[in-house]
């Protein structure tokens, strides 16, 4: 069996200009998110979507 590999968003926050950012793939049952500049043998950090959605939610609060 073959896998696919995850699709990488960059962060709207990241430029072009640094190589330094945050990237997320999902996939139906889990988020996988890791730093560029690590990429693409670094550690990631694997969450559950609700996990995802609740830590989003949290870290957008001042």
């Amino acid at each position: 069996m073959t896998l696919k590999p995850f699709e990488w968003i960059k962060s709207s926050y990241s430029t072009d200009d640094g190589p330094s950012c945050v990237e997320v793939a999902a996939t139906p049952d889990t988020i996988h998110v890791r730093d560029s500049k690590t990429a693409p043998q670094g550690p990631q950090l694997t969450f559950t979507p609700d996990a995802w959605t609740r830590f989003v939610a949290f870290s957008s609060h001042p």
